[in-house]
């Protein structure tokens, strides 16, 4: 189930906000220009599907998305116990960082958190599966699918090279572990 759980940035562990419904978060993330929805695909492919047939399976609501966006290319990634290098992977994502560009990600199955600092508040956002996240470019943010991760997500880009972090030294990610 999706969640969203809102902190102060000076308070970790004290939650101001919390939330399952979708709408909600969805109203509570409006402000800061975060989009998040729901999808209700007609089939969801199996979790071992090849990323052509997951690409095919939501062309439709990418094709929507991209002409939105102005997007070049989705891509499929998975995070799971056979990825290599996965922990040195997980603390890449763990770390607060920016992008030039909007963050879009489909959870086709599976969980994990994006958790962003905008504006002296936190905001961990429990996606899962059917979630869409979209995190404006320049809002700094991290993400954690956990230490066994079980992710397969649709990444939707601008720029076509791909997955681009401008790291911002804070070590605030470390004062907001996930739950």
């Amino acid at each position: 189930m999706s969640e969203l759980k809102i902190y102060r940035d000076d308070t970790p562990g004290v939650v101001a906000r919390h939330t399952t419904d979708a709408a909600e978060m969805a109203d509570l993330l409006a402000p800061i220009n975060v989009r998040f929805e729901r999808w209700d695909a007609p089939v969801v492919p199996a979790k071992d599907a090849s990323a052509d047939d997951i690409l095919a399976t939501y062309r439709p609501y990418l094709d929507g998305l991209m002409g939105q966006t102005g997007a070049g290319s989705a891509d499929v990634i998975r995070l799971n116990a056979a990825t290599p290098n996965k922990g040195a992977l997980r603390d890449k994502f763990l770390s607060e960082h920016t992008h030039s560009e909007d963050e879009v990600r489909f959870f086709v199955h599976g969980s994990g958190h994006f958790v962003l600092h905008v504006g002296g508040a936190i905001y961990d956002v429990l996606c899962t599966q059917g979630d869409l996240i979209s995190v404006p470019e320049g809002i700094a943010h991290w993400f954690d699918a956990g230490e066994d991760p079980d992710v397969v997500a649709l990444r939707v880009f601008t720029d076509t090279t791909g997955w681009i972090a401008h790291y911002t030294g804070d070590d605030v990610a470390t004062r907001f572990p996930v739950t």
